[in-house]
């Protein structure tokens, strides 16, 4: 899969080969492969992870390249005069699994805004281009659909997911006024749900994949009619590689429009792998959001961003990598 993503990004090589990338969130799931494709294409990589939802493991086959730095750490606690002569902030690092930020509400805070801050200023210090991973979750519960940049978002401020939302759209605000302000060059990659190798924790599909090859029953919460839409790994990454260097600063919607409830994603799953599980219902959390589909057409016309990996292929190779490679 790495080598299908870099072949797809070589055009990029011109602008990656002997430049230093600070990636913020290098050892998590699209870090590590945001990380694996510069060092591919020749570049050097920073990467800075605390390692709270990072996994070592998606990073140890990097260490021992003379082009990989890791430093394990709190973004918020950073010194930009440490980080000189980098050409690229890269900053994704972020609990985005509702289960984890809800439980450390104030670390996801601290990344999303002083982290934010800290990663601005490397940039500032180095006049490098910034990119900021914020989040369909600024669209919070949306009142428009499919999401366009210009919806503003439905946000509950103070409920139990505000911690990641409204720390997210701080991140976004506070990035557009260091390119007012400083004129720094900067990008806005609002990610809509992205899955694939490498995704460990307990979002829908890999929990539901984790509860099929543990042969328990799968967890749905509501009456699984809410919707999500499913973007690949390898599709997000290069999605993120056009906007870098084919983006202006501003605010981009990165996932794949095809919508999918949550039923149908058990659906797929049933025949992609002929397993018949229980299913167990339980009560909606506050404010899940009941839709979400990226309306990606300034992607798509400006970056040329086009998700390559129908829903069905890249749910057959997330399952066959866990199975190979996490339960085995």
């Amino acid at each position: 899969m790495l080598q299908e993503l870099v072949e797809s990004l070589k055009i990029y090589r011109e602008y990656v080969e002997g430049k230093k990338f600070l990636v913020t969130g290098g050892a998590g799931f699209i870090g590590s492969w945001v990380c694996d494709a510069i060092i591919s294409l020749g570049g050097s990589v920073i990467c800075v992870d605390n390692l709270s939802t990072g996994n070592h493991s998606n990073i140890k086959h990097l260490l021992d390249s003379p082009n990989f730095t890791f430093i394990n750490g709190n973004v918020e606690d950073l010194n930009p005069d440490d980080f000189k002569g980098v050409d690229y902030v890269l900053h994704l690092a972020s609990m985005a699994d509702p289960h984890e930020y809800q439980k450390y509400p104030i670390s996801t805070m601290l990344s999303n805004s002083m982290g934010t801050l800290k990663t601005l200023q490397i940039a500032e210090l180095n006049s490098a281009t910034y990119l900021l991973a914020s989040t369909s979750e600024v669209y919070g519960d949306p009142l428009e659909h499919p999401q366009n940049e210009e919806h503003w978002g439905n946000v509950n401020p103070i409920g139990p997911r505000a911690c990641y939302d409204e720390s997210k759209r701080f991140a976004e605000a506070l990035t557009m006024s260091f390119h007012r302000e400083k004129n720094l060059d900067i990008r806005i990659a609002r990610i809509f749900n992205t899955y694939g190798p490498r995704l460990m924790d307990g979002r829908v599909v890999p929990k539901f994949i984790k509860q099929l090859l543990n042969n328990e029953p799968l967890t749905i919460y509501g009456n699984g009619t809410q919707t999500r839409s499913f973007c690949y790994i390898t599709d997000l990454v290069e999605g993120l590689f056009h906007l870098l260097f084919r983006g202006k600063p501003g605010v981009y919607n990165l996932g794949n429009p095809d919508e999918r409830s949550i039923l149908e994603v058990v659906d797929e799953l049933k025949r992609i792998t002929g397993m018949n599980p229980e299913i167990t219902f339980h009560p909606l959390p506050q404010d899940d959001p009941t839709k979400r589909r990226p309306d990606i057409t300034k992607a798509r016309e400006e970056l040329g961003f086009e998700p390559k990996v129908d829903f069905s292929e890249g749910l057959r190779r997330t399952f066959e990598w866990f199975r190979n490679e996490v339960m085995k």
